[in-house]
């Protein structure tokens, strides 16, 4: 994979390229389906699948105040494109020179000019240049003046339900975080440094790894059945239930934590940061009478985790001595 992040980056050989271009926040199933249509077709014309997104987000630069958080960095964006077999990807910083740019000046300038696209494909809402002035039609008459074919690709549903990254933000929000993996097509995950607690948990309920979150979405507050997963490299993975809230139960605070006990045993060194993939909501959050109710309910949203990841196949011996 290669990554470019700036035109003045982009080699003269860039082209000739299949092209899809758009945001591509979250790479969810629908932007999936986009992006496996471009590989395939790269590979029938010989072309390079190339994919053009944008950073910061292009409203950020043209309405600050509907500016939406993102599911994923762009750089997780470029490392979930490169599982699709895309070759080669523009990051283009969004400037207000670019949110000026008219439809064919757009294309003429970058998309047919410096990216060599023969093939440019795209969701069938997609709209680009000035003000959006222009969509697929406008794309479509563009490349026939420019040289590139214009292939539209219909919006995946899933359940009945549109496939968007606004949906999966709003599922996040309210805890719906089942759902959003499908449409996402693997766990929404919160990424961070492991930081020092207030010690409550360790010594009155059960010790914890609290993260330090660095998305811009977190899901509702509650408890979830989840994966952590050691970074970089992913070289150790816990099966674990993690609690987003205030820790109603020992006072009232302002700061948000992320804490998450694992089901397995924690061998060596605890990890200096870690993923949290969230599989499941098993509650809200609640205020208990005492620690010790509270270390009760614990336990039983671990055996209702161990049901959990008994279902999945993935609960092992050795685990659920771990967690007797």
């Amino acid at each position: 994979m290669k990554v470019y992040r700036s035109l003045a980056e982009t080699p003269a050989g860039f082209g000739p390229s299949a092209l899809t271009i758009g945001n591509f926040d979250g790479v969810h199933f629908g932007h999936r389906r986009i992006l496996r249509r471009l590989v395939s077709l790269a590979a029938e014309r010989g072309w390079k699948p190339s994919a053009l997104t944008f950073d910061p987000h292009p409203t950020r630069i043209v309405a600050p105040e509907r500016t939406p958080p993102l599911l994923t960095s762009p750089d997780r964006r470029v490392e979930l494109m490169a599982e699709e077999g895309v070759e080669q990807v523009l990051i283009l910083p969004f400037t207000r020179e670019v949110a000026e740019l008219s439809p064919e000046q757009f294309v003429r300038g970058i998309v047919a000019g410096r990216l060599g696209a023969r093939a440019v494909l795209v969701g069938e809402n997609f709209h680009f240049g000035y003000r959006h002035a222009g969509d697929v039609r406008t794309l479509a008459q563009l490349g026939r003046k420019y040289g590139f074919e214009t292939e539209i690709v219909r919006s995946a549903t899933c359940r009945g339900r549109i496939v968007s990254s606004s949906g999966i933000r709003q599922l996040i929000r309210g805890g719906g975080v089942s759902l959003a993996g499908r449409f996402l097509q693997r766990p929404y995950a919160v990424e961070g440094p492991v930081v020092s607690g207030r010690g409550v948990g360790s010594k009155q309920t059960v010790p914890t790894l609290n993260l330090a979150a660095e998305a811009e979405i977190i899901p509702a507050n509650g408890v979830y059945v989840t994966s952590t997963v050691e970074e970089p490299g992913g070289a150790r993975r816990w099966n674990s239930i993690t609690n987003v809230g205030y820790r109603p139960t020992f006072g009232a605070s302002d700061e948000l934590s992320i804490e998450t006990y694992l089901l397995d045993p924690l061998e060596g060194e605890t990890p200096a940061r870690i993923r949290v993939e969230f599989l499941c909501r098993l509650r809200g959050e609640r205020k208990f009478d005492s620690p010790e109710a509270l270390k009760a309910q614990i336990l039983r949203d671990v055996r209702a985790a161990g049901n959990y990841f008994r279902r999945l196949g993935t609960w092992t011996p050795a685990q659920r001595t771990g967690t007797a």
